[in-house]
């Protein structure tokens, strides 16, 4: 086990979460970690199944005396959020993610820490593994492919589950416990360009975002935070307004559900010091607008070689005028919770291909009307520059029921414990309760955990704290169910 974790308590969910640090699984990718837990459960003499979409069910008997109490579900997602700084050489798929304590949070290395929903997985095994935790019929369940689409929620089947109280382990607040969510939809443009010579009659450069906050696309979207995408697209549509140049590539941002934190364009232009000028002109404008919430905001500039092609002129003006007026942000707050994201949408990705440049967006709303008017005003947008659009299968929101018998004893229960009030609320994030909805309606669920930060972005981090509180409140509410 990482040396750091050995000096943390809980003792038992962190030697849990090293061993979980150090399995690759990226979303789609989750083999290893499914090996892994088919192998934990049967080391431990517990019933396991899996399921076709690749989901995992470990059942553990009720502790002597409670076998009439009702089964509770414990359940979590199995893959993480694979983000790095733009000079990090970790590879996802066979290093282990380094961790390391700063202040009272528990960090990665330049990479996502994994805790979400690492450390749900890692508080199931822990509790399967005691033999001092008093509690009714457990199925704990380990989804996969959360992250990307959501997949195990939607292949789960209706009769994989016998209990009919759910334990989500997958929010990330302390003393927050939600019982509802948005749905969501991805939206993606395919824009195909015709291709020009590069000549060497210009001198080129790459322009880079970078330095940005990013974070997670329904936790953060509300926080102010500047998308690399659209920086990028702002600065070239003005220097379109000065001078003449032309475009080889534009490429930013990487998940769906991720702000994009950098972003680079290879550009060739007659007037170096022209653009020298304008970048420094407009890292200082963004530096300005963002003062607040993106301390750390770069716009650089920096020789490059000559590339194999440029973008038609024609498309490389349509393209950045699309990028810049495509929607991106909070696009409603709810009227009904006092402040609460109801509709939003991420400008997640730009790559640039051989012969097409590939746009990935994602919306989310608690409405599901909403939702799709989002999606197709994203598609609207790039539909007008002759772009092919296409929109997810989508999942959807997660309807709150206040009326809870858990969420009525959850609060109570963290009462009792800390002797401070909880509070319900739905969340803009997707979970995968929506699904499980669906499927079993008479299910009675709530999402909690522990507080994170920087979500789905280097930044992200775990407050060590609230991890022991989450730990007291799952152990005593299995024992009072």
């Amino acid at each position: 086990m990482n040396e750091v974790l050995e000096t943390l308590e809980p003792r038992i969910l962190w030697k849990y979460f090293g061993e979980v640090l150090r399995i690759p699984r990226p979303s789609k990718k989750e083999e290893k970690i499914r090996a892994y837990l088919v192998d934990f459960a049967r080391k431990h003499h517990l019933d396991v199944k899996t399921d076709k979409t690749g989901n995992v069910l470990i059942r553990k008997p009720a502790t002597p005396g409670r076998e009439g109490k009702p089964c509770v579900i414990l359940q979590s997602h199995m893959d993480m959020v694979c983000e790095k700084n733009g000079d990090s050489k970790h590879d996802f798929e066979t290093d282990p993610i380094e961790v390391h304590v700063e202040d009272g949070w528990l960090k990665a290395k330049e990479t996502t820490l994994g805790a979400d929903n690492g450390l749900g997985v890692a508080t199931e095994l822990a509790i399967l593994a005691s033999d001092d935790i008093e509690h009714g019929p457990l199925e704990c369940l380990f989804t996969v492919d959360e992250e990307t689409g959501l997949t195990g929620a939607f292949g789960l089947e209706k009769d994989f589950l016998e209990g009919k109280i759910l334990l989500n382990l997958d929010s990330e607040d302390d003393a927050l416990f939600f019982i509802g969510c948005a749905g969501g939809i991805d939206t993606v443009i395919e824009y195909p360009f015709a291709k020009k010579a590069a000549g060497n009659d210009l001198k080129y450069y790459q322009v880079t975002v970078k330095g940005l906050l990013g974070g997670h696309s329904g936790d953060d979207i509300n926080k102010g935070r500047a998308n690399a995408n659209q920086l990028l697209a702002r600065f070239l549509y003005n220097l379109g307004l000065k001078t003449g140049f032309r475009m080889a590539s534009f490429n930013g941002g990487n998940l769906r559900n991720a702000i994009a934190r950098e972003a680079s364009a290879v550009i060739g232009v007659k007037d170096g010091q022209l653009l020298k000028e304008e970048t420094s002109a407009f890292k200082k404008i963004f530096a300005d607008e963002y003062r607040v919430t993106e301390p750390g905001l770069d716009l650089a500039c920096s020789p490059a070689q000559t590339p194999a092609f440029l973008l038609d002129e024609d498309h490389q003006e349509k393209l950045i005028d699309a990028l810049l007026a495509c929607p991106h942000g909070v696009l409603r707050m709810s009227d009904e919770i006092d402040g609460f994201v109801e509709t939003s949408t991420n400008l997640a990705a730009v790559k640039t291909m051989d012969d097409h440049v590939l746009i990935t967006t994602s919306q989310r709303s608690s409405v599901e009307s909403a939702k799709h008017a989002a999606a197709q005003r994203v598609a609207a947008c790039f539909k007008a520059i002759g772009a092919k659009t296409e929109h997810g299968e989508g999942y959807p929101g997660w309807n709150p029921n206040p009326e809870s018998p858990v969420l009525k004893l959850i609060l109570e229960t963290f009462k009792d414990l800390f002797h401070e009030e909880g509070k319900a609320l739905a969340i803009h994030a997707g979970l995968e309760c929506g699904l499980f909805s669906e499927k079993y309606p008479d299910m009675d669920m709530v999402s909690y955990g522990p507080t994170m930060r920087g979500v789905h972005s280097p930044d992200e981090r775990v407050e060590l704290s609230t991890v022991t509180r989450f730990w007291l409140l799952t152990k005593e509410l299995l024992k009072r169910i």
